[in-house]
């Protein structure tokens, strides 16, 4: 049965000693963060850490790689020095605002292997959401697509996360045009808010996102919480599966949902979600 990661811990490439901390705290995916948490003159310290962890091939969980903007110099660096290495299970592209820039990649890295290294690329800009499906769409290679708030609120002048909302559902929509698995929330900023954690997660479930980026392992349990499926909900779908196994599998339930492909399709990913309680 498939399972679905829900929880995404971020840990600054220059600190290995918080990546090991990470790697060790039940975050399904840990992303080694060499952008945003790594101040400048620390960028190629937080580079040569992640290749010597990286050089080893297995490792708790699977290690993905946030590298710099894919324009900047720093990027290119990140990429000769840790594409080719047996512990990456993907990379994270931020600031990504054409197909062009995934398909490129796609084809260049590693020499020896192109297009084997999943890509995650984060929507962080009006022209990256306008793009969002054709991003999504562009190559086998990419595997999923997120947003990255903070910098999207700044570039569009949105007053509050509200503001945000259109722009979640067209990552969703555009992910799920494109045949990605749906998006996982962007991170929740205050580590100590975790009854805002809590509401947040339950309104991006509303709007189809699966999981979340966290910052902190005391958000974990809270994003793992808001996206397993209720109790209600697992009856719901145990109900669905068997009566899509009947000669009436066609028919509408009681409570008149009707049964079709995507119904048990949804059905089967509940099941998978409770099977991780």
């Amino acid at each position: 049965m498939t399972r679905f990661p829900l929880t995404w811990l971020y840990a600054p490439g220059d600190r290995p000693h918080v990546v090991a901390k990470a790697l060790a705290s039940g975050a399904d995916i840990v992303v080694v963060d060499l952008e945003d948490a790594v101040a400048p003159d620390r960028k190629d310290y937080a580079r040569a850490a992640t290749a010597d962890l990286l050089r080893e091939p297995e490792h708790p969980v699977p290690v993905h790689v946030r590298v710099n903007a894919l324009a900047t110099p720093a990027a290119a660096k990140d990429l000769a020095a840790l594409a080719d290495l047996p512990g990456l299970s993907g990379l994270r592209l931020p600031k990504v605002t054409s197909a062009e820039q995934i398909i490129h990649l796609a084809q260049t890295t590693p020499p020896s292997a192109p297009g084997t290294i999943p890509l995650h690329a984060l929507l962080e800009s009006a022209l990256g959401i306008e793009r969002a499906h054709a991003i999504a769409s562009a190559h086998p290679a990419l595997h999923g697509i997120s947003l990255g708030t903070a910098d999207l609120r700044a570039d569009l002048g949105v007053r509050d996360d509200a503001g945000l909302d259109w722009c979640r559902s067209r990552v969703v929509v555009a992910a799920r045009a494109a045949g990605l698995p749906p998006p996982a929330q962007s991170v929740h900023p205050d580590i100590r808010d975790l009854e805002g954690l809590a509401e947040s997660c339950a309104h991006g479930r509303t709007l189809g996102f699966l999981g979340r980026a966290a910052i902190h392992p005391r958000q974990l349990p809270v994003i793992e919480r808001a996206y397993l499926p209720t109790e209600e909900e697992l009856e719901q779908a145990e109900t669905i599966i068997k009566a899509a196994a009947t000669e009436q599998g066609a028919q509408a339930l009681r409570d008149g949902t009707f049964i079709d492909a995507a119904v048990v399709a949804a059905a089967h990913r509940t099941l998978s979600l409770a099977h991780r309680a």
